[in-house]
């Protein structure tokens, strides 16, 4: 798409704030509908768009495969390493309001951790199957 001037000026307009709301619907995620998987495909997807408009090639230079596997193991360890801080504190796994002063500060901070962990593993294996479809060869 490299000769259509067109949609790479409105995606290099749009992508930016399609990722702003996805981050809005990531940290709201608490306090409303929404969190981390809807935020994860939001910013998936506009990195799809990213890799659709100015390639394949370009993509991995801006997030590389090694990086995006990378943020997979990230976010699933944070999901699951809240849950065991929450067992060495005292409690059962992923009981959040051992992690706070009071039980709903530590529900709110166990809430965002585990969201953000499921948004970047979510946005990253988007990515990662994006790779994999338009890596191929016919």
């Amino acid at each position: 798409m490299k000769h259509h001037i067109v949609p790479r000026v409105i995606a290099k307009l749009f992508i930016p704030g399609i990722i702003l709301f996805g981050l809005y619907v990531q940290f709201h995620g608490d306090y409303g509908p929404g969190g981390g998987f809807q935020a994860g495909v939001i910013i998936g997807a506009a990195m799809i768009l990213y890799g659709l408009i100015y390639g394949l090639n370009d993509l991995k230079k801006v997030a590389p495969s090694n990086i995006i596997i990378s943020l997979i193991a990230f976010g699933f360890l944070l999901y699951a390493g809240v849950g065991i801080v929450t067992q060495i504190l005292g409690a059962n796994f992923l009981e959040y309001g051992v992690l706070g002063h009071t039980q709903k500060e530590g529900q709110h901070i166990g809430i965002i951790l585990v969201e953000l962990g499921v948004g970047i593993t979510v946005a990253s294996v988007m990515v990662i199957i994006f790779y994999m479809f338009a890596g191929r060869k016919n």
